[in-house]
């Protein structure tokens, strides 16, 4: 359901996005968990409520810009999964999926129409998110355009903040 509305480069509705959270979290109870883009609403955050505290919530302010660019810049090939970016990851020969030789593609939702009204949606509804987690004390934020400048210090905040979590392998 969720691939329907991707798909056609809208925002996955909360109550499929929340459900499928939800639902994959409940599955990992007692693990260790990094979110990625959830919550993004305040619907979802309350009902992430109902299923944990959350020790340590980041955003990154990217400017609009940048964003719009390097999401427009995306192509992928399907079969695989494999993702290019034209500016940092692009493929070997244009167009080309770099292991078969097949064609890449761009997704609806990474075209630059729709990656603008992504983006500008987003900004309407993340902003009471960002502010309740700013009022509880777990929000950290990071500003810039580059993820090579922006990545130490939010590598030095996970260091500071997370244990380490030791693998099965080393018991």
């Amino acid at each position: 359901m969720a691939k329907q509305y991707i798909e056609k480069g809208l925002l996955v509705p909360d109550h499929v996005i929340t459900r499928l959270m939800l639902l994959e979290l409940e599955n990992r109870r007692g693990e260790h968990w990094l979110l990625d883009g959830f919550p993004r609403t305040l619907v979802q955050a309350e009902a992430l409520d109902r299923l944990c505290d959350l020790d340590l919530v980041i955003t990154l302010n990217i400017p609009f810009e940048t964003l719009k660019d390097r999401l427009s810049r995306r192509w992928i090939h399907p079969p695989s999964g494999r993702v290019y970016n034209l500016d940092f990851n692009p493929p070997h020969v244009h167009g080309m999926d770099d292991v078969t030789g097949e064609p890449l593609v761009q997704q609806e939702d990474d075209k630059p129409e729709a990656v603008a009204a992504r983006l500008r949606q987003y900004k309407d509804v993340a902003k009471p998110v960002i502010e309740l987690y700013k009022s509880r004390g777990v929000l950290h934020q990071f500003s810039g355009t580059e993820t090579n400048k922006i990545w130490p210090y939010v590598y030095t905040l996970f260091s500071n903040k997370i244990t380490p979590v030791q693998s099965k392998e080393a018991y």
